[in-house]
């Protein structure tokens, strides 16, 4: 795979949606914001920032399967966005289901007692790691009934001890990031800005 195709593959999967972010991305590393005029040491050097920020490129990757890996791939991706879990792989997420439960991989994983052990067992993970609180008060804030909205917020949290900037509401920072008032934001809205937030996080981890 070429150099351009590398970071093409590399945006998509870290979740870079805005043409801002990537440009941004692209003058920190090299100083110039176009692929069309860096060299192709310097596409490398970008390639080579991708892979540090987390992506691995797997071209015959297999999908997950079992009524259950989509619950628990959702849970590992969100851990990866708040910057918990090193390893976005679904090879990661195997491993760990195996040593939470003895099951090989989740297709086998069709007992709930089992299932549920694996699942929690994550979401304490990012309540305790990431502050994720699963059960907030919908009455108050109906739009926290997405579990998109549940990461961002706890996503939120953490970005102001990485970034200088004042920080700015809750609300006030999706709408910035968005367009959207927190009510209008649907699955697909809440999934994509946790991607962008999750590359924001990963990139000052050490």
């Amino acid at each position: 795979m070429s150099a351009v195709k590398m970071i093409y593959a590399g945006i998509r999967a870290l979740g870079i949606a805005e043409e801002d972010d990537r440009r941004a991305l692209y003058e920190r590393v090299t100083g110039k914001r176009r692929l069309r005029d860096m060299s192709p040491r310097e596409k490398d050097a970008i390639a080579t920032e991708l892979r540090r920020l987390g992506f691995r490129h797997q071209p015959r990757q297999r999908l997950l399967s079992g009524p259950y890996a989509k619950k628990l791939q959702a849970l590992w991706i969100s851990g990866w966005n708040l910057g918990l879990i090193l390893n976005r792989q679904d090879a990661a997420l195997v491993a760990f289901v195996r040593r939470q439960t003895g099951i090989d991989h989740p297709r086998f994983l069709v007992d709930p007692a089992s299932a549920d052990k694996a699942v929690e067992a994550l979401k304490s993970w990012l309540t305790r790691e990431g502050d994720v609180a699963w059960h907030p008060q919908l009455k108050l804030n109906p739009w926290l009934a997405d579990h998109g909205a549940k990461i961002a917020l706890a996503q939120w949290h953490r970005l102001p001890r990485i970034e200088t900037a004042p920080r700015p509401s809750f609300a006030e920072a999706v709408t910035a990031e968005t367009g959207l008032a927190l009510n209008a934001m649907n699955a697909r809205d809440w999934r994509n800005l946790c991607n962008t937030w999750g590359v924001r996080i990963r990139a000052v981890r050490p």
